[in-house]
């Protein structure tokens, strides 16, 4: 299983941040579309690529009540080299032991790589599960643009798909019966629990807000201070504000990742200010609150600045609760491997609404994802792909 990582360490190296930068679409996600066709088809895995840019390796011809599982090989801007890829490898790992002990599946089973899990490029995450289920607009969804102002119907079109057939794909969807998708940890949970492997409990409530700060540009030193119509400080009170009301509200989070002004120069007084703002917490309710307040903040430091604030919601996802029964199932037949929520999203929790859906961890001994160091030994990735291939077993046997 190592050797499939090692296989794709050099795609999408960024010599800049450190770590991986592979968005959706583009040459670095491309040769790792390639890579894992050409694993899928080594292994006699029938390959499709479904409307929406979504891979499906097939073992055995693709029908209903299917066992499916994967994940995404795109990452974060800088990202780590297990966030994503780690449940493909893993996926066509534990079809091998499958295979290698004479197991053959009473029911369609599938490999699934999502595209755009992690929204780096186009800004919203688990794309390819919500444009296969419905959960984001398809005309919204095409005129989505990354930074170089190129939109998702030109890129899918560059990639050999008709952006026209983006959308809810019914047909795709009634494919599902089971889902599981394995995952590097995104925490400590396991290292605390001292345990390989886990399934998962939860996702936090959780969506993503562009904010937009409006000034005036000028010459930074010809411009008095009294005189100033500075998006910048608007801007920076979001900041400020996330950390502090956040921490007011339990159990949730709220961070500013990406901050844009524009013209951007050392100089000048910026004339508008992008902010992204991501906030989480246990349901709707408190993440509504924070939200509420941090942008309530914001405006009144603009206000007081002479500046104007738009607000956007990129995103939203409630809470999730795994299938319960599946996941009881699956961490008993594991061995009773502890329930773990999670405030990190997955196309697994799109998923979940839809068709019973499960996940696995493994053991992150850092604790750190989204950046370089996060990290998997490789004797708890091997017990991840003993714990996928069992229950791939269980669910389609």
């Amino acid at each position: 299983m190592r050797d499939l990582l090692a296989d794709i360490a050099d795609v999408g190296r960024d010599p800049r941040r450190g770590g991986y930068s592979r968005h959706g679409f583009d040459r670095a996600e491309l040769e790792l579309r390639e890579w894992f066709t050409a694993e899928a088809l080594r292994r006699d895995l029938a390959v499709r690529t479904d409307r929406n840019g979504n891979l499906w390796a097939w073992w055995g011809s693709p029908g209903a009540d299917a066992v499916v599982t994967g994940s995404h090989l795109d990452s974060v801007p800088g990202g780590g080299a297990f966030d994503g890829p780690l449940g493909v490898t893993t996926s066509l790992e534990a079809v091998d032991v499958l295979r290698a002990k004479g197991f053959t599946p009473n029911r369609p089973l599938a490999v699934v790589v999502f595209a755009e899990e992690e929204g780096g490029r186009f800004g919203v995450p688990c794309l390819g599960s919500r444009l296969l289920t419905g959960a984001i607009d398809a005309d919204a969804a095409r005129r989505l643009t990354d930074p170089d102002g190129v939109t998702l119907a030109e890129a899918v079109a560059d990639a050999g798909l008709d952006p026209a057939r983006l959308g809810r794909d019914d047909e795709a969807l009634g494919t599902i019966g089971r889902f599981v998708e394995l995952h590097v940890e995104q925490g400590r949970g396991l290292v605390d629990l001292g345990e390989p492997v886990g399934v998962a409990d939860s996702i936090l409530a959780h969506g993503r807000w562009h904010f937009r700060f409006t000034g005036e540009g000028n010459h930074a030193g010809a411009t008095l201070l009294g005189d100033r119509r500075d998006p910048m400080l608007p801007a920076s009170a979001l900041v400020l504000a996330a950390r502090r009301i956040a921490s007011n509200v339990d159990g949730s989070r709220a961070t500013v990742g990406r901050l844009v002004p524009n013209p951007g120069g050392t100089n000048v007084i910026a004339s508008t200010v992008d902010v992204w703002l991501d906030a989480r917490a246990a349901d709707t309710l408190r993440t509504r609150v924070v939200v509420d307040q941090i942008t309530a903040a914001a405006a009144a430091v603009a206000a007081d600045e002479g500046c104007t604030v738009t607000v956007n919601e990129e995103s939203y996802g409630d809470t999730v609760h795994f299938d319960p029964a599946l996941r009881d199932d699956l961490a008993g037949a594991l061995g009773g491997v502890p329930a773990l929520p999670t405030g990190a999203g997955h196309d697994a929790g799109i998923l979940a609404a839809h068709v019973p859906t499960a996940m696995l961890f493994v053991r992150n001994p850092t604790g750190v994802s989204h950046a370089p160091a996060e990290h998997a030994e490789a004797a708890d990735c091997a017990a991840g792909v003993v714990a996928l291939a069992t229950a791939l077993e269980r669910l389609a046997g």
